[in-house]
Formats: structure tokens, C-alpha cells, sequence
């Protein structure tokens, strides 16, 4: 029977029975790589709380202005990108190397779907590189090793954590999870975070995410999550809502319930 069942829910050894973040975030975006049990949990949860695809659209986009201040204002030419996720327009990569042409990323993901799109990730500028460390994100170790193919570590490089902490549910673990990168790099490294902030509605969306088979992922208190930038120099304007972050053009519409923040290691 466990036979029968392999067959009929896995893909080149992809599980496409069980709801995953990067699938059910590429649903939440629009796009296509995705399966029915992502399709199904992400419709789940945008029918409780409906700014999910709004969340989902404003992280990108903050990525994509953050990434651009890194690599112009801030001189930074080395990017380490975890749990990247699946492919999108406006990669780190492409944003960064349209203004640093030689600049260097990483990125790293645990979903075998996103290593089988890893070929499109790796597209790069002659003048740059770029690679694909399949890991968990939790195991540091492991990820910096890697990431040492490409990236020299004696260098500044910028640590990008974008909607994914909120995997890591104890916040003593999230924090010392952030500061097993950061204690590897030099002065001069950043970190770009953003997660969503806990409301009634966050919570309650996180609830029903968890009870559709993917896993966890929680909604911290504001007060919290500005805890994760203790020690680092905040870029103005701050820890507060991405949508606030830096705009392109006036924000119209309500702010998004996801936080972050810029901030360079001293």
C-alpha cells in the first residue's frame, strides 16, 4: 500500500501530496509550479486571511528594492539568499548584477522542486557568478561550507531571510539561527529580514497553514522580531512594515502585516 502511494504522490522524488512553502508561496504569487495540495492550502488560507497574496507580491518587491540598495548604495557584491524558493522575475541575482554586473549569489532551499528548477536560478552575468546550496537553512554549518564555493566569506556579503523564519517557532532559536551567519562573516555584512507580525488575522492564517500538512510556519510579536536586529545598525527608515520600506512611489492602501528591516553588522 505505502508502495501504491509513492507512486501516485511523488515526482522525481518530489512529495506532491504534502503542502510546501516554496510551492504554496509560488501559488500565493501567481505562479505555476505548484501542485493541488499547495493549490489547496494556499486557496485555504487566502479565504481566511486574503492579504496572504498581497504579502506574498510586497515581499518580492522589497527584496527587489533592498537588494538594489545593497548593490548600489551600500557597495555590497556578494548575496547569500536563504530559502530562496522557486524562481521568480526579479531574481536576486538578476536585480543585483543589473547594478553590479560581478556581483556573487548564493542561493539555498530544502525543496527538491526548487532543485529541479536550479538550472534557471544559476543564470548569470559572465562578470558574476551565481550557485544553489541544497540545505535546510537551519543547518548553518553546512550552508556556509557551501556556499564558500562562490562566495569569499572574508568579504562582506549580504544575508537575506525573507518569509522564512517564521519556521523556526522558538525565538531564542531564531535569533541564535540569524547570529550562526552573522558571527561567520566580517564586519561590514548585512542582514535583509522580513516575516510577518502577529495580529488575530496572522495568527489565524498561520493556524490553518499548519493544519494543512505543511510545515509550521508562526506570526511573532513586532517586539520580538525588532529583537533580531539587536546589535546591527538599522538603515533608515527602520524596522516597520515592508510596504513602508523604501518605496518606489506612494503607498496606496494599507500596509502589510510583514515586517523587516536592513542592517549592516558593525
Amino acid at each position: 500500500m505505502a508502495d501504491e502511494r509513492d507512486s501516485r504522490t511523488a515526482v522525481d522524488g518530489i512529495d506532491t501530496g504534502t503542502p510546501h512553502s516554496a510551492r504554496v508561496w509560488n501559488y500565493w504569487l501567481g505562479g505555476k509550479d505548484n501542485f493541488e495540495a499547495d493549490r489547496r492550502l494556499g486557496a485555504t488560507v487566502e479565504e481566511l486571511y486574503p492579504q496572504i497574496t498581497e504579502i506574498a507580491r510586497a515581499s518580492r518587491a522589497f527584496q527587489a528594492r533592498a537588494v538594489r540598495y545593497l548593490a548600489g548604495e551600500a557597495g555590497v557584491r556578494q548575496f547569500l539568499d536563504l530559502g530562496t524558493g522557486l524562481p521568480t522575475a526579479n531574481a536576486t541575482h538578476e536585480v543585483a548584477q543589473s547594478v553590479v554586473p560581478a556581483a556573487r549569489v548564493v542561493y539555498v532551499d530544502n525543496d527538491p522542486i526548487v532543485l529541479a528548477h536550479a538550472r534557471a536560478l544559476l543564470s548569470s552575468r559572465p562578470e558574476g557568478a551565481t550557485d544553489y546550496v541544497h540545505a535546510d537553512l537551519t543547518d548553518a554549518q553546512t550552508v556556509l561550507r557551501e556556499a564558500a564555493r562562490t562566495l569569499d566569506l572574508e568579504r562582506p556579503v549580504a544575508v537575506m531571510v525573507l518569509s522564512t523564519l517564521g519556521h523556526v517557532a522558538d525565538p531564542d532559536e531564531a535569533a541564535a539561527l540569524l547570529r550562526s551567519y552573522l558571527d561567520a562573516l566580517p564586519a561590514g555584512s548585512w542582514l535583509m529580514l522580513c516575516d510577518t507580525v502577529e495580529t488575530p488575522e496572522t495568527r489565524a492564517g498561520s493556524d490553518e497553514y499548519a493544519s494543512g500538512g505543511a510545515m509550521p510556519y508562526i506570526s511573532r510579536p513586532k517586539e520580538i522580531m525588532a529583537t533580531f536586529a539587536d546589535g546591527l545598525d538599522l538603515v533608515e527608515p527602520g524596522f516597520g512594515s515592508i510596504s513602508l520600506w523604501r518605496p518606489d512611489g506612494p503607498v496606496t492602501g494599507e500596509p502589510v502585516d510583514q515586517w523587516g528591516f536592513v542592517a549592516a553588522k558593525r
